[in-house]
């Protein structure tokens, strides 16, 4: 069997039913999610299940919910392929922790408190500030961020080719969306978030995450994990404490992270999380990459069935 490379989705994927029949059919899922009840003193479980859609997309639920549904996947794809090789780890934005506990940089329950905290730091600092985010499609990079520069807003995310999101001030983020046909921009689409996710708004965040993750222990990767920030392989705890912190206001180059695996011969993914995103932003990044995408007990059959045959 060939390695792969592991993406965990990120804020954005989460939906009611995420990991349902995942406990159902599994003792060791089931048996995740009461661990988790013991750790966070709610039941987390329910709420991915059952929702409300307004309960399980609060900041401070879906944060941890798509952390554990990441991992519940990939226990549940371990026993089914125990040969699995592993190349790389790497996660969109939140996912970033999903594949940092996944290669073993801190454990499931030290992740599960970071996210937990940061999800609930962050959505303090929706409260506190006047945000929005959108997307801008089919622009050139550099008319993206001249716009960014002249809007007052910040480019969040670069997720693939002419599809790069902007984070700022309401006022600002509403001046880009106008603007955004004169800058050469072919559509813009104002995104429906609580705040303004990755931009100069999340400073406060940034700094009380800080804290948090100086306390919690970081060993050395067992496989490597490429980061948003700087898109590149981390593996000293320091760093990877700097990229985690300065990853809540700087920008996801998530297009640079997977060109970072793709030029290094990495070519078969596997997506551990609800919905495709990651899968289809891969196919407008390299169309000759196979990305597995795993976020049910059906596809997590056809993930094996494909990986055995491959």
């Amino acid at each position: 069997m060939n390695e792969v490379v592991l993406l965990f989705s990120g804020q954005g994927a989460q939906r009611v039913g995420m990991g349902r029949d995942f406990a159902a059919g599994s003792a060791a899922a089931a048996g995740m999610l009461a661990h988790a009840q013991g750790i966070l003193g709610y039941d987390l479980g329910k709420v991915m299940a059952e929702g409300p859609a307004e309960e399980l997309t609060r900041t401070s639920r879906c944060q941890p919910a798509l952390y554990l549904h990441g991992l519940m996947a990939l226990a549940l794809l371990r026993e089914r392929v125990p040969n699995l090789k592993v190349a790389a780890t790497a996660g969109l934005s939140l996912g970033e922790f999903t594949a940092h506990a996944a290669a073993g940089t801190f454990s499931l329950d030290d992740g599960l408190r970071l996210v937990a905290r940061r999800g609930e730091l962050m959505e303090e600092a929706c409260e506190a500030t006047a945000g929005a985010m959108a997307a801008m499609i089919g622009g050139e990079e550099a008319a993206v961020r001249d716009l960014a520069q002249a809007c007052g807003v910040d480019v969040a995310n670069l997720n693939a080719p002419g599809q790069i999101v902007l984070s700022g001030s309401i006022e600002g983020i509403d001046r880009a969306v106008e603007a955004a046909k004169d800058a050469g921009i072919r559509r813009a689409i104002k995104l429906d978030v609580a705040g303004a996710y990755h931009s100069h708004l999340m400073a406060g965040a940034q700094e009380k995450l800080a804290l948090e993750l100086a306390r919690v222990e970081f060993l050395a990767p067992q496989v490597p994990v490429i980061c948003n920030f700087g898109a590149c392989r981390v593996s000293a705890a320091a760093e990877v404490r700097e990229m985690l912190e300065k990853q809540v206001t700087g920008s996801v180059r998530w297009t640079q992270s997977m060109r970072f695996l793709l030029d290094r011969g990495h070519r078969t993914f596997i997506e551990l999380g609800p919905g495709k995103v990651l899968a289809g932003l891969m196919g407008k990044i390299e169309r000759a990459a196979i990305v597995y995408s795993v976020e049910d007990e059906s596809s997590l059959a056809a993930a094996v069935d494909a990986l055995k045959g491959a």
